[in-house]
Formats: C-alpha cells, sequence, structure tokens
C-alpha cells in the first residue's frame, strides 16, 4: 500500500512528493503583503513575487485603471474604500495602494490615500508616493534622472512632486504612453536606451516611475553601468512594505535599495 506522499510512474517506480513543490508553497508566515494595483497592470505582481523573500507573500486585489487621464485616474482613488475592505477581509499584515501616478498625482494625493485607508481599518497601510521619497533618501539621491513611459501631463506632475520633497529632476525621458497594459509590452533595453540618452553624470541617481514597466531585470545592470543606484516604482514598494513589516532581510538582484539592511529611510 502506497502512503500519501507516494505515487505511482508509468514504470511502477514509487514518486515521493512530499519534499518537493509542496515545501515551496508560500503561505505568508512572516508576512502577509496585501497590495492594490490598477486594473491594467500585469506586471507589478511577478515583479514583486520575485523580490520577496521566502515567508512573504503578496495578495493583490484592482481597481479599474487602464489609461492616463485625470477622470480615470481619479476614479482609481475613488474606490480605495472598497479594495481596502477586501484586504481587510484577508487578513493581511499590510495594505499598499500602489499606483504611482496616481499617488503623485499632487503633493498632498498619496497622504490622502494612505489616510483615507487608516480610518478604514487598523492595518498598516502604505502608498507608492512615500516609498519613492523614502528610497530616495534612504540612498540619499537629491538629484535624479527620471525616465517613465507617462504622457506629458503625468510625467510633468511627477517631477513637480519629486521637487516639493526635496528631489530635483535633472534631467528626464517619457515615452508617451496612454494606456497601462501597452505600458507593460515595453521591452527593457527601450527603458535601457531611455536612462543612458537622458543621464546626467551629475545626478545621484536615477529613478524608473510606474508600477506597469518591465524594469526590474534592468536595475543591476544600469546600477553597474551608471555607478550610481537605480528606484523604480515596484523595487520602492517592495522594499517600503519589507522594512515596514520588520521583515529586514537584504534581497539580492534587484538594485542596491533591496540590499540595503536595517530600518535605513524609514521614519
Amino acid at each position: 500500500m502506497k502512503n500519501s506522499g507516494e505515487a505511482s510512474s508509468k514504470s511502477g517506480v514509487i514518486l515521493n512528493h512530499t519534499d518537493t513543490k509542496q515545501e515551496h508553497i508560500n503561505y505568508g508566515d512572516r508576512l502577509k503583503l496585501g497590495m492594490i494595483i490598477p486594473s491594467g497592470n500585469v506586471i507589478a505582481e511577478p515583479q514583486i513575487k520575485a523580490m520577496l523573500p521566502r515567508g512573504v507573500s503578496l495578495h493583490v486585489t484592482r481597481l479599474e485603471l487602464r489609461g492616463s487621464s485625470e477622470a480615470e485616474l481619479s476614479a482609481m482613488s475613488a474606490g480605495t474604500e472598497a479594495a481596502v475592505r477586501l484586504l481587510s477581509d484577508a487578513c493581511v499584515d499590510i495594505i499598499a495602494f500602489h499606483c504611482t501616478a496616481v499617488t503623485t498625482f499632487s503633493s498632498d494625493a498619496g497622504e490622502a490615500i494612505r489616510l483615507r485607508m487608516r480610518d478604514m481599518t487598523t492595518i498598516p497601510a502604505l502608498v507608492t508616493s512615500d516609498a519613492l521619497i523614502a528610497a530616495c533618501r534612504a540612498l540619499d539621491m537629491r538629484r535624479v534622472v527620471l525616465v517613465t513611459p507617462y504622457v506629458e501631463a503625468i510625467h510633468t506632475r511627477e517631477i513637480e512632486f519629486l521637487s516639493e520633497f526635496g528631489v530635483t529632476v535633472t534631467r528626464d525621458a517619457h515615452l508617451g504612453i496612454d494606456s497601462v497594459p501597452e505600458m507593460g509590452t515595453i521591452v527593457p533595453s527601450v527603458f535601457v536606451d531611455a536612462v543612458k540618452a537622458a543621464w546626467d553624470p551629475e545626478a545621484d541617481g536615477c529613478i524608473l516611475s510606474c508600477t506597469a514597466i518591465r524594469t526590474a531585470e534592468i536595475i543591476d545592470q544600469l546600477e553597474a553601468e551608471l555607478g550610481k543606484p537605480v528606484i523604480t516604482s515596484n523595487q520602492a514598494i517592495a522594499w517600503y512594505a519589507l522594512r515596514n513589516g520588520g521583515v529586514l532581510d537584504p534581497v539580492a538582484g534587484f538594485g542596491t535599495l533591496l540590499r540595503l539592511e536595517g530600518l535605513i529611510g524609514i521614519a
């Protein structure tokens, strides 16, 4: 008789599955991270999951956002309470509202969303804009090159947002894309070329901003070539959530920020 962990292969050999895939199921025993992302974004989840150390799980819900108009951005923000309620049902440890364009819409947009979240639940609430500023402070980045996929209006608002918090954009580039799903189709090499074309040797580092773009795989490459740190929206929220959740493990493969030890930059 076979035990519950055994199965027969076609050759009749008994296979034991108890020490294979089951051992790698991640139930978030250390930290359960809840996240609210745009409905058109299929990039943030795989990138952030790749950045999380063992024992930290990601649990996502979505709010409608496929474009970049002011009305669409405002509509995503308006759905915050419903999304927070759903993630609260899952008893996650942290909830992050993760959309760069919405939270950097103005100097107080992210704070307003964070306060609304905190009115809904006792679960700690984070927003992307806070993560970006904390990351800049942790890496002492005061003068940066900013590259985004956005249309001009959103790109300009982010420059103004960063300036309000003491981060000066010395050079910049944007791709002028309006559609969130389309942003996710841009190959990483396009962003490598855009950063190199816009690069300022006097800058303290580079921000590749937007949660829906394929930039996680080029962070280490760009840091090696530029000799300066690189921040992305997904990397920043992963780092910020981990540190706020008390997970201090350095994570390799995604730039200087995630290799920082301790609570540098976390108030």
